[in-house]
């Protein structure tokens, strides 16, 4: 029987390096950009300091990241080994072990930790809570039904609200709520695309405890949710400037982006959701309208 320390043969041997930057998933750093959306929010990207604050905890949290996704990758690493696509992953397949990767893991959680320090007690507490619920997760929540889809949302939410705190932003609270429902909006909708997927019920047995019928519950709620707070958030600034009252007008492309997200993951897509913006024209078209709209809003006005 294989075991966590006995590496499956590979065909090509890679550099170490590259293993590593493997093992960091590159291709997921791009959500440590969450906590540019609270001063983006806030109309704040015009501010030099705002931007460069926000960047630096942007990098921390993609340092504390790295931690996680090293330690995950050791933790399931004997069942990604009977998983078709991720039995390629640096610690399943063996391209480097799991003691290089846990001192690989404890490095980046402590740069990270140094780097999210520089920036107050606040946002210090919010990526220290980041880091903590994402370990629990990786140690086991991940396999309790419910509490893993909460624990991935609340990822997000810390993030965006590590943006604010970094930045000495107020925290709007639509803005929280907006994060909190579209975080489990596109959490829930992964997870029924990952449902239909027979594979995937190897690598993450949790799964198996989400009936299709209750993914799409949570999928509406959490649609409706995004919906109406990021409704209220738009429509205070209806009877302001012009520039302003675009605001209020970008709901629609924020409402026809949801629903057609709603409509791929509803035909078996939705596994990678950071692509499918750039998979579907009608997604891509809605998303621009609206990021345009939202940017003349705020920095026009």
């Amino acid at each position: 029987m294989t075991d966590l320390h006995t590496p499956l043969p590979v065909a090509r041997r890679e550099s170490t390096a590259r293993a590593l930057l493997r093992l960091s998933r590159p291709q997921q750093w791009h959500k440590a950009l969450m906590v540019f959306a609270a001063p983006a929010a806030a109309g704040a990207l015009e501010s030099p300091t705002d931007v460069l604050e926000a960047a630096i905890a942007a990098i921390g949290f993609m340092f504390l990241a790295i931690a996680i996704y090293a330690f995950n990758d050791i933790r399931d690493a004997p069942d990604d080994r009977r998983h078709p696509r991720k039995q390629a992953r640096p610690v399943a397949s063996g391209a480097i072990s799991p003691t290089l990767a846990a001192a690989y893991g404890v490095t980046a959680a402590l740069v990270g930790i140094a780097i999210v320090s520089t920036l107050g007690t606040a946002t210090f507490g919010l990526a220290m809570a980041y880091l903590t619920a994402q370990l629990l997760y990786v140690l086991g929540l991940k396999h309790v039904a419910v509490v893993d889809l909460i624990l991935v949302a609340l990822g997000f939410v810390l993030r965006a609200a590590a943006g604010a705190t970094a930045t000495g932003l107020p925290i709007s609270h639509w803005f929280l709520l907006v994060s909190l429902f579209g975080a489990m909006f596109l959490v829930t909708g992964k997870r029924k695309a990952e449902r239909t997927k027979i594979g995937n019920a190897v690598s993450r047995p949790v799964l198996a405890a989400y009936p299709m019928s209750w993914l799409d519950q949570v999928l509406t709620i959490s649609l409706l949710g995004t919906a109406l707070s990021y409704g209220m958030w738009a429509f205070q600034y209806l009877g302001h400037d012009v520039y302003r009252e675009l605001l209020a007008v970008s709901f629609l492309p924020f409402f026809t982006g949801l629903l057609r997200y709603a409509l791929l993951v509803s035909t078996g897509r939705g596994e990678e959701p950071e692509h499918e913006i750039f998979r579907d024209r009608v997604l891509l078209v809605a998303g621009i309208t609206w990021a345009a709209m939202l940017g003349i809003g705020l920095y026009c006005a």
